[in-house]
């Protein structure tokens, strides 16, 4: 098994460059506006580069910060974009590295996942995929030490989306991360108005199509246990890249969601 999954995107969708990143992360979370609030359980973010959806990213990662003394898990989703896959793919490797250190994988967590079904490995549905490396530098600012589960979500439905999150559910220690982006290269109002309108099928925990959000299926697995689990989703900030760096005529939609446990379960 290789030891370490190299950073793949550093240098593009963020900085190569360790200082540097860590600048623009506490700038990000310094610019993101505070939303006060109880940890979530679960949280939906952005993952195109820094410059188009940090930004909105940061605004979910500000509110994670707050759980930086009990958060040692971190269940990792997002969509598969270069390697087709069946199910979802574990990377075969022992850590994720990026500029800013290294982050083992939770080997006890993927152990307890081997006789699913849906649950497969595929180092090369990892090689060069960002909408997982991007979240690391951000978890790794807000957070202490923690342990990862990173799944490349392939061709799955929901439920065998939340069949593998409800195996790692855990309690206030483990936090789910799903990756994803809404609309993409529409035109800033239209693009708006659909974004709008997935945002609120989200906040009504009802599915999305993979029109609506690129990380549809790890979206819909997430959606699913938080209505078995009485989640209550909270919408962060909606944007989408003519709002930050891009061009308006073709955008890419973002928002970022916190989901909460009910009172009774938060320890």
């Amino acid at each position: 098994m290789p030891a370490v999954r190299p950073a793949a995107v550093a240098g593009t969708f963020y900085p190569g460059n360790a200082a540097k990143l860590a600048y623009d992360l506490d700038h990000l979370l310094a610019q993101a506006q505070p939303t006060p609030g109880p940890v979530p359980k679960a949280v939906i973010v952005p993952h195109a580069g820094y410059i188009y959806s940090g930004p909105i990213a940061a605004s979910a990662y500000q509110r994670i910060a707050a759980g930086r003394d009990r958060i040692r898990r971190v269940v990792l989703l997002g969509p598969a974009h270069r390697v087709p896959v069946r199910g979802l793919a574990l990377p075969g490797v022992e850590a994720f590295a990026t500029p800013l250190g290294i982050v083992p994988i939770d080997e006890k967590a993927v152990a307890s996942l081997r006789d699913l079904p849906q649950v497969v490995e595929s180092a090369p549905a990892h090689a060069w995929e960002h909408s997982l490396e991007v979240q690391l530098p951000f978890l790794q600012k807000v957070l202490d030490d923690f342990t990862l589960v990173p799944l490349v979500v392939g061709d799955a439905t929901a439920e065998e989306v939340a069949k593998v999150l409800e195996r790692l559910w855990g309690g206030s220690e483990t936090l789910i991360v799903i990756s994803s982006d809404l609309s993409h290269y529409l035109p800033y109002e239209l693009a708006r108005r659909i974004d709008m309108e997935t945002a609120k099928r989200i906040l009504a925990l009802s599915s999305v199509t993979h029109e609506q959000a690129c990380g549809g299926t790890p979206v819909n697995g997430l959606l699913l246990a938080a209505r078995r689990r009485g989640l209550r989703p909270e919408l962060l900030d909606l944007r989408n890249s003519g709002d930050t760096a891009g061009d308006p005529d073709h955008v890419v939609g973002y928002a970022a969601f916190a989901f909460l446990e009910p009172e009774s379960h938060v320890h």
